[in-house]
């Protein structure tokens, strides 16, 4: 293969909190991944977070030193790169600031995601290519968060995150020494209390038998049924956590690395306090996690043909949870990605902004919970404060801003709404929320009264051929009002065939 037609090389970067972590990987013809290079960095991203609720200074320098070498590595490479942070960030009140001083001294755009977010790309590297039908029942153990799925082939059905960590849980109870009998039964009652509080008693259709996917799930299963070993019972991982708690210090720092050895006891208390909440008999230990769902996330964005399914679950799964009318909300984004689709030659928009179309369009209407009359500013900020696993916080921002303008003023750049966004940002938002007022105007009756719409495109406009159960009196009526708009961002007349 010539090199100008080789793939673009993939980039990886987990700030987790015991560690940062790079990977290098290249995608070959079967769409597997090839690595080309990895490095650990056991810098310990968290310490002191969970006690004081900041990053240190000291441990910032250290970050920004250990990304600054990552940053050169991947412009060697011309890697695309995705960054992420994960619990020890994510509840460090300074994140903000330690987000802008990477960007300005590394380049790179450090994303802080949500728990969800981070279980869905856990999901998807353990589980890259896993049979459709496959369930599966995954537990991810950090160093600030637990996070555990329920998942059919590598889509999530179900997802959680525990703010329950090996090193959290540590700090907390100051067990990287000794850790007494009266010690372990206080972690014991805690990390059940905190497990049943975030999990629901029952997963229908969950696996008895779990895949573990961390460092400390990896080193407490090893432990637990012996080097040789990668799958423990439920009763070993138990007497694991006897064994580990009875040990002294210094034996742990022979037996585990010295950083893993302070925070097994309580990695230990994790796994066997979640695996006895969900039943779970068995535990698989596997190499795979959050670095190689970056990776395939990474991968599937490049693949025009891949479409995330578990986007669209999460956004139906909020609009439920504001009552949202389905029905409507269904075709409205049905409409809405046809007409992104048939005037893909006219928008000119990037195919990886059709998912942002398409969840804006299922929750334009979720502000109606709180008040009908300016339900689309509370649509907004619903969706800005949402936790919607697939989308990055700037993502979710677009979106938020797509629906916010399915009605009322227009998004013109002058609109105090679009201050501050750059220049492409509001070229996209223009234009994606120009198709969902025309969506929206298309099911004004809530009766989804259109089969199906197919778009012409001629020197001059833009025909919109709709096939109808029923007269469009009223969908026609309002969908004029928003044929001006849509000249002024298209450039085109805007018009309408009705057939039955």
């Amino acid at each position: 293969m010539a090199p100008s037609t080789l793939p673009p090389v993939l980039a990886a970067i987990d700030v987790g909190t015991n560690a940062v972590r790079l990977e290098l990987a290249r995608p070959d013809a079967d769409g597997a991944l090839e690595t080309l290079h990895q490095e650990r960095d056991p810098i310990r991203p968290g310490e002191g977070v969970f006690a004081t609720g900041a990053m240190p200074e000291e441990t910032a320098e250290r970050l920004l030193s250990t990304l600054r070498r990552y940053a050169a590595l991947c412009k060697r490479h011309k890697a695309l790169v995705r960054a992420v942070a994960t619990s020890a960030l994510r509840e460090s009140r300074n994140r903000d600031d330690i987000v802008r001083r990477v960007r300005e001294e590394t380049g790179l755009d450090l994303e802080v995601v949500s728990g969800k977010e981070e279980a869905r790309l856990i999901c998807l590297g353990v589980l890259h290519r896993k049979p459709p039908g496959t369930r599966s029942l995954l537990i991810d153990i950090g160093g600030g968060s637990t996070e555990v799925a329920v998942t059919t082939g590598e889509r999530p059905d179900h997802l959680w995150s525990l703010a329950l960590g090996a090193v959290r849980l540590t700090e907390v109870f100051d067990a990287s020494q000794e850790v007494s009998s009266k010690h372990l039964r206080l972690m014991r009652s805690f990390v059940a209390e905190t497990v049943r509080k975030t999990l629901p008693e029952k997963v229908a259709g969950a696996p008895k038998g779990a895949l573990g996917s961390s460092g400390t799930i990896n080193a407490v299963v090893s432990f637990a049924c012996g080097e040789s070993g990668s799958l423990a019972t439920a009763r070993q991982i138990s007497q694991a956590v006897d064994a580990l708690a009875a040990m002294p210090p210094e034996r742990r720092r022979k037996r585990f690395d010295p950083r893993r050895a302070d925070i097994i006891v309580s990695g230990a208390l994790i796994l066997e306090g979640t695996m006895k909440h969900l039943g779970v008999e068995t535990v698989s230990a596997v190499n795979r996690g959050l670095r190689d769902g970056l990776l395939v996330d990474l991968l599937y964005r490049q693949d025009a043909s891949h479409k995330d399914h578990s986007l669209t679950a999460a956004a139906l799964e909020i609009g439920k949870r504001f009552f949202f009318d389905e029905k409507h909300s269904r075709q409205v984004s049905r409409l809405a990605v046809t007409l992104f689709d048939g005037l893909a030659a006219l928008h000119q928009l990037p195919l990886s902004t059709r998912p942002y179309l398409e969840v804006a369009a299922l929750l334009h209407d979720i502000g109606n919970a709180v008040s009908y009359e300016r339900h689309h500013k509370h649509t907004y900020y619903l969706i800005h404060n949402a936790d919607i696993p697939g989308l990055s916080e700037r993502e979710r921002e677009l979106v938020a801003l797509v629906a916010r303008y399915h009605r009322r003023s227009p998004p013109k750049v002058s609109h105090p709404g679009m201050a501050g966004l750059p220049t492409s940002e509001a070229r996209i938002v223009r234009k994606l929320s120009t198709l969902l007022r025309v969506a929206d105007s298309l099911d004004c009756s809530h009766q989804q009264l259109i089969k199906s719409l197919k778009a012409t495109t001629s020197r001059d406009g833009v025909t919109l051929h709709l096939n109808a159960r029923q007269p469009l009196d009223l969908e026609l009526w309002d969908a004029d009002r928003e044929v001006v708009y849509f000249r002024s961002v298209f450039g085109k007349r805007l018009t309408f065939h009705v057939s039955k």
